[in-house]
């Protein structure tokens, strides 16, 4: 098993894992400084192009910007999203993993679902590709408004023997996204691997977001989402201040002419 899966697998109940998402090589030479997991999320779609739905994100998308963010990363885990419709059999899953991997030099890729998927995560297993799972709120698959899950006994059935299928499958880790607090716990507890929460409570062993949202680059009002810094104010600053010093012609000076 590759040394750094191990790693994260040896944080399960001993401390907690950050995980944080980078889509060029910039940000991934940051978060690398504190991350223990760097994710390479399809949010990329929301988050750089625009997209109403991660589902418009293609596997071009996803190697292109993966391929920079490597060039980041000197520590952390790299995990890639694989986007919608490139796993929906056993034989394309493991061909676009295999192209995930051998292109960008990441350690592992990330799937959503359980049961409905489990044959190719399986699969994936089975010919060495490492998979960290996804359950709760799904951005490929989401139909209709947006709610969080696990709320009902029934969710919260289905939610754990999912995350059981994952787990015996091989899977290393689960992202749970917006699940309730006590599923999200008792999942937690009930599971050997790492859990990774976004918007699922503290009880799960690491948690996730998407850096842009935390900076306070990309707006959002999702509940779950903290503003730790606004990096707009700097951005700001930077422009306008760029901006007044070439109306007044204070830049460039000889310091930064030829």
């Amino acid at each position: 098993m590759n040394k750094k899966i191990q790693k994260i697998i040896n944080k399960k109940n001993k401390t907690k894992i950050v995980c944080l998402t980078a889509y060029s090589k910039n940000m991934a030479e940051e978060v690398d400084r504190y991350a223990d997991i760097t994710l390479v999320g399809d949010s990329l779609g929301s988050v750089l192009y625009n997209f109403n739905t991660t589902r418009k994100v293609t596997l071009t998308n996803m190697l292109d910007h993966s391929k920079s963010v490597k060039m980041g990363i000197k520590k952390s885990l790299m995990v890639v999203d694989m986007p919608f419709n490139t796993y929906d059999s056993n034989n394309k899953a493991l061909k676009n993993a295999k192209k995930i991997i051998k292109d960008t030099k990441c350690d592992a890729v990330k799937l959503e679902g359980g049961k409905k998927i489990i044959k190719q995560v399986n699969y994936l297993i089975k010919n060495k590709i490492p998979v960290m799972g996804h359950l709760g709120v799904l951005p490929q698959t989401i139909k209709g408004k947006f709610r969080s899950k696990g709320k009902t006994e029934r969710e919260k059935r289905t939610l754990i023997n999912d995350a059981i299928l994952l787990q015996n499958s091989g899977a290393f880790a689960i992202v749970l996204e917006c699940i309730k607090t006590s599923t999200a716990k008792k999942i937690t507890e009930i599971l050997k691997i790492p859990t990774i929460g976004i918007g699922s409570s503290v009880n799960c062993d690491g948690q996730v977001l998407v850096t842009d949202d935390l900076i306070g680059l990309n707006e959002t009002k999702i509940k779950f989402v903290k503003k730790f810094v606004n990096i707009k104010k700097y951005i700001k600053s930077g422009v306008k201040k760029f901006s007044e010093d070439v109306k007044l012609k204070k830049y460039p000076s000889k310091k930064h002419s030829y």
